[in-house]
């Protein structure tokens, strides 16, 4: 099989990738997922399941055992057993009566802002403060405007709250000043916990410290070192204060200026290639953490100016010792979680940030909002040396390192039960000897000096003569369709060249099927959508990616099909014919219920013939459709089909391989009756997809047979759009256990 005419990249460690020293398993033990909670868990007896829930920021008490998160929409505190973390239980929920905006945790009390502004103008919150035994509110503390993250010293004497008193964004096109000025509150503790001054709020004043807008400073988040300095950022307003909470006195504080990103995504066009920089871009951040008494770390977010993609560690001075520049991008792009939609704007945009100390080693864990990741990192003292990527859910919003029981945990945000996302609490375990995720990276691409840029694998395909060679492609998601060269010879598999398909008639397609050309090249599947005016092709290319030819059906055919078309390719060989298979992936208009055509295309005659496969009803109690994501040509008209639903997480219940023969069966042409082939039951993939203990992914698409007999399954991640953006590449074991 000829290489693919792309960019081949051989011994590019990740260490150079990232321009960073690579911390080896005999150094450092690395985290590992051990359990993903659904929020929507949390909710009382009889409530609809699939009410919006959230989990945004959260924290523990002193011994661990208990997780403590706010849900926005839900109005409440949420607090969940997590005395085994392998299995966690709703403990209660605490109604507000206003939207909480951050909670931290003492010894005997829940301190939690709450929001109960009217509108933008009248910005009014409180500070509850919630008993731990028995989780009733004890006192409302008014903290003089609306409240956005809260922290509580060290040594629990202190509360201190972030008023941000935030802007309209549909105002002025969002641009500050807008009335009224944040400021920063603190709230004195009791040796129980009691605030002291619950009815008189010390309030420190910000205004007049940042350039930009220094009427109107709008505090983010706060940290507290155990100086019992809190840290403030001023997002808007690119600032960054020092105060000490005893006296109230701003300490110093300073502009979080700009940063530059080289070789990232930056044009509007929907793909994850290095397409420019950026350049003495604000800074802005959002969250921020301390590494000791004299650094910490910001997560540069961004707001309506900035955002430079990265993290940056400071002193108390306003130095800069260290930031990312392009490493959380090009983290990004080389484990597929690159949110390209998100290109020409914040990119992965940096939120959250904790730190902890694990096995000796002081950690720093950035979260990516929209990439779906945390960034672990050791603290050197000096540039900080990246150790792990660790998948998340949907929006990593808050974070929390639990080292007394060697635990770090992710709070995801997003919810949507419509769009089969729920929020979720994930559990990660330090202690492995190696990580198990990724599972697929990219090498970085010499010419323009970042990883090659990839996600949303629908199909694989191996090379008939190299067991270690994949080729997948890539779908509707990004502008341009490309065929991947995977090397799975080690652990993560490595994507080491790509080319691009072009020379076709039909400029956007949506591959979802590849299978290797004995002649040389592939084929292709294209899925069409009539709505859209897209063909449902079968595509011969080179192995350049050029279109050699485009195949359409008989055009009887088309005017009966529906959104969900191709979805998978095997070329076979039958009775001295060298024939293609087309898998189609649901009913169509003039298909019996239940039924779905699998299309055989004959390149000697141009002729189709199709036949009838009978779908598995749906199982899951959340209803939903069972469909076809792939055909792989097991040899004597024998194949294997991959069946599933459209559902995750715990609503998963098809996620299947079946086989069926075409021996003695002959392909009918349209308009005639079409046989109905026998499927038999081969294995169930539901275990296999779950042993990553995240939200179980509803788009297995990839699935073929490597020339040395290992079955191969890979995940559609939809390009981390409303999705996880995990790539799982699994080895089923040999593809006999088919048989």
């Amino acid at each position: 099989m000829a290489d693919l005419r792309g960019r081949f990249l051989k011994g590019v460690s990740l260490s150079v990738l990232f321009g960073l020293g690579a911390v080896s398993a005999a150094q450092a033990e690395y985290f590992e997922r051990i359990n993903t909670f659904p929020v929507y868990k949390t909710l009382p007896e009889g409530v609809d399941q699939a009410t919006e829930t959230v989990a945004e920021i959260i924290y523990a008490t002193k011994d661990g055992r208990t997780l403590v998160f706010t849900d926005s929409p839900g109005e409440a505190i949420v607090f969940v057993n997590a005395a085994n973390p392998l299995n966690l239980q709703p403990m209660g929920r605490t109604a507000l009566g206003g939207e909480p905006t951050s909670v931290a945790v003492g010894e005997t009390f829940a301190y939690a802002g709450v929001n109960t502004s009217e509108d933008y103008v009248n910005a009014s919150g409180h500070l509850a403060v919630i008993a731990l035994d028995g989780l009733g509110i004890t006192a409302k503390c008014d903290a003089k405007g609306q409240p956005d993250s809260v922290a509580i010293s060290p040594d629990g004497k202190f509360v201190a709250i972030a008023i941000e008193n935030e802007r309209d964004e549909d105002l002025n096109d969002g641009v500050i000043p807008q009335m009224p000025a944040g400021h920063l509150a603190i709230f004195d503790l009791d040796e129980t916990g009691t605030p002291t001054n619950c009815d008189a709020v010390r309030i420190v004043d910000l205004t007049g410290l940042a350039e930009i807008a220094p009427t109107d400073p709008e505090p983010e988040f706060v940290s507290i070192n155990s100086q019992n300095q809190v840290v403030v950022t001023l997002q808007e307003n690119n600032h960054i204060a020092v105060v000490d909470l005893a006296s109230g006195e701003v300490v110093s504080h300073f502009s979080a200026g700009t940063a530059s990103a080289e070789n990232i995504p930056v044009s509007k066009a929907r793909m994850s290639d290095a397409s420019g920089s950026t350049e003495d871009v604000k800074r802005e951040p959002d969250a921020v953490a301390w590494i000791d008494d004299e650094r910490f770390v910001t997560a540069n977010e961004g707001d309506y100016e900035g955002g430079s993609r990265g993290f940056t560690i400071w002193n108390t001075k306003g130095e800069v010792l260290f930031d990312s520049g392009n490493q959380m991008e090009h983290l990004g792009m080389a484990n597929g979680h690159y949110p390209a939609k998100r290109a020409s704007k914040k990119g992965t945009e940096p939120e959250g940030v904790t730190v902890g100390e694990f096995g000796g080693e002081k950690l720093i864990f950035v979260n990516s909002e929209r990439g779906n990741f945390v960034a672990v990192y050791k603290d050197t003292g000096a540039e900080p040396e990246f150790v792990q990527f660790l998948p998340t859910h949907v929006g990593p919003e808050g974070s929390l390192a639990i080292p007394s029981r060697d635990l770090f945990v992710v709070a995801n945000e997003v919810d949507s039960a419509e769009d089969n996302v729920r929020a979720q609490v994930s559990l990660y375990k330090f202690g492995a000897d190696a990580p198990s995720y990724p599972m697929v990276v990219s090498e970085t691409d010499p010419e323009k000096g970042a990883p090659i840029g990839w996600g949303a694998l629908s199909a694989l395909a191996a090379d008939p003569e190299d067991g270690n060679k994949l080729y997948a492609v890539s779908d509707s998601f990004y502008d341009d369709a490309r065929i991947y060269t995977l090397d799975i010879s080690s652990k993560p598999a490595k994507i080491v060249a790509y080319a691009t398909v072009q020379g076709g008639k039909q400029a956007k397609l949506d591959l979802e099927g590849i299978s290797v050309s004995k002649d040389g090249g592939f084929w292709l599947a294209s899925e069409g959508n009539p709505d859209k005016e897209l063909q449902h092709l079968l595509l011969k290319v080179g192995t350049d990616g050029q279109v050699q030819e485009e195949i359409t059906l008989p055009e009887e055919l088309n005017a009966q099909s529906a959104r969900f078309s191709f979805e998978g390719v095997a070329e076979f060989e039958m009775d001295g014919k060298t024939l293609v298979a087309v898998a189609v992936q649901r009913e169509w208009k003039d298909d019996p219920k239940g039924m779905v055509k699998l299309a055989i295309y004959n390149p000697a005659d141009k002729s189709w013939g199709f036949v009838h496969f009978p779908l598995d009803k749906p199982k899951s109690a959340a209803g939903g459709w069972v469909g076809l994501s792939e055909i792989v040509s097991m040899g004597d008209g024998k194949f294997a089909i991959l069946e599933r639903d459209n559902k995750g997480g715990e609503d998963a219940a098809i996620k299947q391989i079946t086989t069926i023969s075409l021996e003695g069966v002959t392909p009918a042409a349209y308009g005639s009756e079409l046989p109905v082939v026998q499927k038999h039951y081969a294995m169930d993939i539901l275990p296999a997809l779950a042993e990553g203990k995240g939200w179980v992914l509803d788009k297995p698409e990839g699935l073929t047979i490597t020339a040395d007999g290992r079955l191969i399954l890979v995940t559609d991640n939809d390009g981390v759009d409303d999705a996880p953006g995990e790539t799982r590449l699994i080895d089923l074991g040999p593809a006999s256990r088919l048989n």
